[in-house]
């Protein structure tokens, strides 16, 4: 027995060896109640992170903002997918970290509603009213802070409540725990019918807003495993993304099922944030940074424009490490 026993731990050891890839986590905002993290559901699915010699089979997710940096600089592989906004504010504040690559360039998706039959109809409705988001310093904060300045509005004028993530906002939309709450694919499309619309982001603010970017520390990013590591991610990453556009039905059925969401109700949602071009395959547009980066200056965590050069590392980008 004993001599069975010890053969079996070799053949195990052997094995690790052999596939050389450690099962691994990474950090995502939001995975699993919106749709920045579809393209990593996809890769590993699909295996394409084990073909850069990955082995992601775990996503830690949370609220957004400073959390998902939190989250990431906690995790012994040091790489998220966080909003634009948090990770600025992070380099603000002292944590070395540097953006890889750029997510979601686009509002088009994050939308205010309310229960159908609300008298509230655009953003000036919401004056005095409690107006949810999902945490401080996250993608949805920055947009109504601009949308407040662009309305020649202050934040005196409307009662802001972080209510967490996405199930949070509707569930506080609900129960009447607040007037008007954040919400985007797929929880609109799943509860469309007890709910409307109040306003669009791209009604308030510019459209092509930098929401999420891939970042890591810089720690990470100059060591020898890193860079093999990170190149990986970033590519399996883009393969997914590539493969939603090429495939939205399989994928939004891969996603469905890691998300625990309906197939067919999926397959719709796919159709229009794929028309949209929702997912980037990586690109870096300052543009759209400058544009989220105006949250942040309206908040006084910001003074004067970011200097993209200095906290982005684009090297993986073109990268192939198969």
């Amino acid at each position: 027995m004993q001599s069975l026993l010890r053969r079996l731990l070799c053949a195990g050891a052997l094995s690790l060896l052999i596939s050389g890839a450690q099962a691994e986590t990474i950090t995502v905002t939001h995975y699993g109640s919106a749709f920045y993290g579809a393209p990593y559901a996809v890769a590993m699915a699909k295996g394409f992170f084990k073909q850069h010699g990955l082995d992601i089979t775990g996503v830690l997710t949370s609220a957004g903002g400073g959390t998902s940096v939190r989250n990431m600089l906690a995790s012994d592989l040091p790489f998220g997918e966080v909003a634009l906004s948090a990770a600025v504010a992070a380099i603000n504040h002292g944590e070395p970290l540097k953006i890889l690559f750029g997510g979601v360039d686009s509002v088009d998706d994050i939308i205010w509603i309310a229960k159908k039959g609300s008298p509230l109809h655009g953003f000036k409705s919401l004056v005095g009213k409690r107006v949810a988001f999902t945490s401080p310093g996250s993608a949805t904060n920055m947009i109504l802070l601009m949308a407040l300045k662009a309305q020649g509005l202050t934040q005196a004028d409307m009662h802001l409540v972080a209510a967490g993530d996405i199930g949070a906002n509707l569930s506080a939309v609900l129960t009447g725990a607040v007037d008007t709450g954040m919400t985007g694919e797929p929880i609109w499309s799943e509860n469309e019918d007890k709910l409307q619309v109040v306003f669009r982001s791209c009604d308030v603010v510019p459209c092509n807003m930098m929401q999420s970017v891939g970042v890591t520390t810089v720690s990470y990013l100059d060591s020898a495993e890193g860079q093999k590591k990170l190149a990986g991610i970033v590519a399996g990453r883009r393969e997914g993304v590539e493969f939603i556009y090429a495939h939205p039905d399989e994928a939004a059925d891969i996603v469905a099922k890691a998300f625990n969401g309906d197939p067919a109700l999926y397959r719709r949602v796919f159709k229009n944030m794929t028309a949209s071009h929702y997912w980037t395959p990586g690109i870096i547009d300052k543009e759209g940074m400058d544009h989220m980066v105006e949250g942040l200056q309206i908040m006084g965590q910001q003074k004067g424009p970011v200097d993209w050069d200095k906290i982005i590392d684009a090297r993986f980008l073109a990268a192939k490490t198969n």
